[in-house]
């Protein structure tokens, strides 16, 4: 099994239980493949640096994520299929952080201050 870091970024007119009703739909999915989802992380609503589809916004959404290495391209697959799913990234790891990403750190710096 290898391990991935996953991003998907979802469109910015979904609502946030939307959102995580479309993570917990690829969580399914990645289990279905045969995988396992080791941790998620919702980044929040975020401007994009150019306008995707319309979409000025986006819901990004990171899953930690175990898989097969060929399974990985019907994760893609339906990626791609899904209206929702603006952009999405998938990234082989040596291994999986086991801390927040710096993404999640930021944003608990900036709720400090």
């Amino acid at each position: 099994m290898a391990y991935y870091e996953s991003v998907l970024v979802f469109r910015q007119d979904l609502t946030e239980p939307q959102v995580k009703e479309k993570a917990a739909k690829f969580t399914e999915i990645i289990k279905e493949l045969g995988g396992d989802v080791k941790s998620t992380e919702f980044w929040g609503l975020k401007n994009l640096a150019y306008i995707i589809r319309k979409n000025r916004k986006a819901h990004y959404v990171m899953l930690n994520i175990e898989l097969p290495g060929s399974q990985i391209d019907e994760l893609e697959r339906r990626s791609r299929i899904d209206e929702d799913v603006i952009r999405f990234l998938n990234v082989r790891v040596e291994e999986l952080s086991k801390t927040p990403s710096v993404m999640m750190k930021k944003n608990t710096e900036e709720e400090v201050a």
